[in-house]
């Protein structure tokens, strides 16, 4: 994907997590210039407290949202409401919605019908309607990082792990050019259009290119131009 100019990254203090701002921070960099920094929800309330070191360190700003009724949340609507405003005012280029909350999904579609880019990142538990309605969705699991083992295990060659095939399989068609190859970038495009959450890191790999190397059905083969590596995918 092209980098896009400049990012809001807008995070639902209700449904989000303090601890890992700085690595949602980071991933969100890796689409553009995070220029617009928000997080919402009561900040009279003591469960956000924890929130208020990450702010000042990462240069994000608190936005107020008073819960005049008990049980209701009041954060969705204020940063729909300013979300509205910053894709009206063409502040930005592209939209990051950092909530594992359904009632995002309407504002996602809303920044797509405008051809905006629109990524959104939340647990694993979010509902499929906010995370389809996003060009792509980054679970926060992946972001965390994985605890090392003090004794290498040995490298299987073809490890078990389970990945939708079918998938997999159809981003492959889409991908493959006219000698049935395909580049690994490519089908990493394709897979994100066919499902917004699809992550090297769910099954365990930091890159496409390592999936793939384990997968019965398909190989990496390298492929070099100009001095560097755009490795192909083909069927085994």
């Amino acid at each position: 994907m092209d980098k896009i100019n400049k990012i809001a990254l807008l995070v639902d203090g209700d449904n989000a997590q303090p601890k890992l701002l700085h690595l949602v921070l980071e991933e969100a960099s890796k689409y553009g210039k995070v220029t617009i920094r928000r997080v919402y929800g009561d900040w009279t309330t003591p469960h956000m407290n924890s929130w208020k070191g990450q702010l000042n360190e990462m240069a994000f700003n608190p936005i107020q949202k008073f819960s005049y009724t008990s049980g209701k949340n009041s954060t969705d609507s204020a940063l729909i409401i300013d979300a509205m405003d910053i894709l009206h005012d063409n502040l930005v280029d592209g939209f990051c919605i950092v909530s594992s909350d359904s009632d995002y999904t309407g504002l996602a579609k809303r920044i797509r019908e405008d051809g905006i880019f629109v990524m959104g990142i939340g647990e694993q538990k979010t509902p499929n309607a906010f995370v389809k309605s996003c060009e792509i969705f980054t679970h926060v699991e992946n972001l965390e990082p994985k605890t090392e083992p003090t004794e290498k295990k040995p490298v299987v060659k073809k490890e078990k792990f389970i990945v939708d095939t079918r998938l997999i399989n159809k981003a492959f068609d889409m991908s493959a050019n006219e000698s049935n190859e395909a580049h690994v970038s490519t089908m990493g495009l394709n897979l994100r259009k066919l499902d917004p959450s699809f992550d090297a890191r769910t099954y365990g790999f930091r890159t496409l290119t390592q999936l793939f190397s384990r997968l019965k059905d398909y190989v990496v083969v390298d492929n070099i131009v100009n001095g560097f590596n755009n490795p192909l995918i083909k069927r085994s």
